[in-house]
Formats: C-alpha cells, sequence, structure tokens
C-alpha cells in the first residue's frame, strides 16, 4: 500500500522533532525512527489498529507518547496526524476533511 503523510502531518512530526531535540541532542532522530517504525507497521498490516472513527485509526509509536492518525483509502494510507498521547481527543477530527 502506499502511505502519504498530509503537510499538517509532516509538520505535526517537525514540530516535534525539534521539542526532542531541544531536551537532548539526537532525542529528535530516535523519535523519528520511532515514527519510522510505526509508519511501518501500518503500511503492512493497515487494519491492525483500532478505530477512534469510522474512518480513523490510530497507532501508538514505542517509547514515545504519541499516536498517529491515519485513513485507509483503497490501496493509499493517508497520515492525518501525529499526535502527542493527551492532547484533546477531538483535535485530529479537523483534519479528516482537509487536504
Amino acid at each position: 500500500m502506499r502511505l502519504v503523510l498530509r503537510r499538517v502531518a509532516k509538520r505535526d512530526l517537525a514540530e516535534a522533532r525539534s521539542w526532542y531535540d531541544e531536551r537532548r541532542a539526537g532525542l529528535g532522530k530516535e523519535f523519528l525512527f520511532g515514527i519510522e517504525a510505526t509508519l511501518s507497521i501500518i503500511r503492512n498490516h493497515p487494519y491492525m489498529f483500532p478505530r477512534v472513527d469510522p474512518r480513523v485509526r490510530r497507532a501508538t509509536v514505542k517509547r514515545f507518547p504519541y499516536g498517529v492518525f491515519y485513513m485507509v483509502d483503497g490501496e493509499t494510507i493517508r497520515v492525518l496526524a501525529v499526535l502527542r498521547n493527551g492532547r484533546e481527543a477531538h483535535w485530529w477530527k479537523s483534519r479528516v476533511e482537509d487536504p
């Protein structure tokens, strides 16, 4: 399956990496490795993670308190958001319809 990160999801990743790098040199890179591992699992097993909405699923990231919110649309997986756990539960919903 093809995996596509929306611009806002890429921005989420850049902001989170920057935040982790400010805490400790190299931690942002470790965060991205965790994200890449999660995206690989999503690509290989897109229906493995629970739904948080009729169209949206959420995968958790090992070692980091983040969730990857995504939709399966035919042969394409669209990553809507990469958000810190505990953020308001509805935050990702505004991204379902946005390009």
